[in-house]
């Protein structure tokens, strides 16, 4: 396989001004494959969970117009009446779009259709690749005061982008302090992994330079099956360290349980995936624990 860090990556909005640095108390982890099916919004609404079930605060911001996670996670189309599509379009403060879901400490920013829209109307609006950021930092300043007086703030966001590097991809790259890859296992889902790596070095570079790569998770691991083994080899060898440990295996229960509206440690906590889920957000916060410390 080639380096998929050499491949290039579509071109970035003009610079509209760099954001200001955050504080590392709150971080936001965007997760991002523009190849769908490889796990993405199953690894948002899991990592989520178990984030949440270990006692961190986390949002998760839906930004898929097919609102995949808003449903993984048991929100009904008639309760999202504001969306994603309100913060980006109308810049409606972003506190009255979240809604809670039935996991403690976990809440989520709900996507609808409308989204799908959403990329050409921002277009001509000011800041328009900043649009999330924006809001997000608004609603984090604000957290962070209520956190003084009231309780803990939040301590993670997670951003579930469409599988597709267009600009609603760009705006969660410009929001976010590290992207978070979700890897399928498979030969074809390597091909997309240096447009996406390329694409955060441009933003980096154009919008965000504080932008770095979290980490690589390998999904729908298959134990009975040589590819997996030897991708999982391939990119092991290319990005080190950056690949987590902890990968996620096939499991029919984990893919189950979106049609029930629950996350996979809801509905089957003693499954291996989400076994596999608990193991990776143990391992993300002690590399997060890491970076606080920097």
């Amino acid at each position: 396989m080639s380096d998929p860090r050499a491949s290039a990556g579509p071109r970035m909005p003009a610079n509209e001004g760099m954001p200001a640095q955050r504080e590392k108390a709150c971080r936001v982890i965007v997760i991002a494959n523009q190849k769908g099916g490889v796990g993405k919004t199953t690894t948002a609404i899991n990592l989520g969970t178990a984030l949440a079930a270990v006692g961190e605060e986390v949002l998760l911001v839906d930004l898929d117009p097919q609102g995949n996670a808003s449903t993984g996670l048991g929100i009904p189309v008639a309760e999202r009446g504001v969306s994603t599509y309100d913060v980006l379009t109308e810049a409606v403060p972003l506190a009255r779009a979240i809604v809670p879901t039935a996991i403690p400490k976990l809440s989520v920013v709900p996507s609808t259709v409308d989204l799908s829209g959403a990329e050409l109307e921002i277009a001509a609006l000011p800041r328009r690749s900043y649009r999330l950021r924006d809001a997000l930092d608004g609603f984090l300043a604000e957290d962070r005061r209520r956190e003084k007086a009231e309780r803990r703030g939040l301590t993670y966001v997670l951003i579930d982008c469409p599988p597709s590097l267009n600009l609603l991809t760009i705006n969660a790259m410009a929001a976010g302090d590290a992207v978070l890859v979700p890897l399928q296992c498979e030969f074809f889902a390597l091909e997309g992994l240096s447009q996406l790596l390329r694409t955060v070095e441009l933003v980096r570079g154009t919008l965000n330079p504080a932008l770095e790569i979290q980490g690589v998770v390998l999904t729908m691991f298959d134990k009975r099956n040589k590819l997996s083994d030897l991708v999982a080899a391939d990119v092991r060898a290319f990005l080190g360290e950056k690949v987590y440990r902890t990968v996620i295996p096939r499991n029919v229960r984990v893919s189950e349980a979106p049609s029930y509206g629950k996350p996979a440690l809801l509905y089957d906590h003693r499954c291996a995936g989400s076994e596999a889920y608990i193991r990776l957000a143990s391992e993300m916060i002690q590399r997060e624990r890491a970076v606080r410390a920097a």
